[in-house]
């Protein structure tokens, strides 16, 4: 479980690593998984292309247009993933965070990240929470490192404290990323830390906390397996994206 003061760190900052939580073991299985289902392109996955982010192809036709970004449906994708991502030390600091009885949503993350070296796109600063549709925009997304993530591969930086802003319009843009040309925001930026990550290490984090990544510099293509979380009384609204697919107790 997590300490009391990793706790306070969490609700004050808005995230916590957990270094080590999954074994050299669990990692080399779940990339196995991923590495076989990317190599086969096993649907579904969504391609760089469609993110339409910066650096991403402009079109599935165009130069690596159909590089796959993200191995969706994860947790139906093979066992191994799924009993990792209910296993008793995820819950135990899950209803830490979140209270009893806690949930993982299939309709968000529920993938593979795959940061390709030749053809990935950068993500700008974003909140999770922005396309989401629940009773409380109270989530974890949980990020699972299977291998080394630093600067030259694209690793995850944050907005520490930045779960508990509130922000006018004019400060996003149509996208809802965060935009660094407005002044307000750039006192925010320059508080930016990057999560350097070693295979095992599993990042929880709040969804509203903004955070961005850059594009992999190196000739190896960077695995993460990510998941969202929220408590069972939080609710995904009818009709929406968020309420597409069941939820998994954990």
């Amino acid at each position: 479980m997590f300490s009391a003061d990793e706790v306070h760190e969490f609700n004050s900052e808005g995230y916590v690593v957990a270094r080590g939580l999954a074994s050299p073991a669990q990692c080399a299985a779940i990339r196995a998984v991923a590495e076989r289902d990317l190599a086969a392109e096993v649907a579904p996955v969504e391609y760089e292309a469609d993110t339409r982010y910066p650096g991403a192809p402009q079109s599935l036709d165009a130069p690596g247009g159909r590089t796959v970004r993200r191995l969706l449906q994860a947790y139906a994708r093979d066992p191994v993933i799924a009993k990792w991502a209910v296993q008793p030390e995820m819950r135990a600091r899950l209803e830490q965070l979140l209270g009893p009885r806690v949930e993982l949503s299939q309709a968000h993350h529920n993938c593979v990240m795959t940061k390709n070296p030749s053809y990935s796109s950068i993500t700008n600063w974003h909140q999770d929470i922005r396309y989401w549709s629940f009773d409380r925009p109270e989530l974890v997304s949980v990020w699972v490192a299977l291998g080394h993530e630093y600067f030259e591969n694209g690793a995850l930086m944050v907005l520490p404290g930045s779960h508990m802003l509130t922000y006018s319009p004019e400060q996003v843009d149509e996208a809802l990323f965060l935009r660094t040309d407005v002044e307000a925001n750039k006192p925010l930026v320059r508080t930016q830390r990057r999560i350097e990550l070693a295979a095992g290490d599993v990042l929880f984090f709040h969804c509203r906390l903004f955070h961005a990544a850059g594009h992999n510099q190196t000739a190896e293509t960077k695995f993460s397996l990510v998941f969202s979380y929220h408590a069972a009384d939080n609710r995904p609204r009818a009709g929406t994206r968020s309420a597409s697919l069941p939820d998994i107790a954990v």
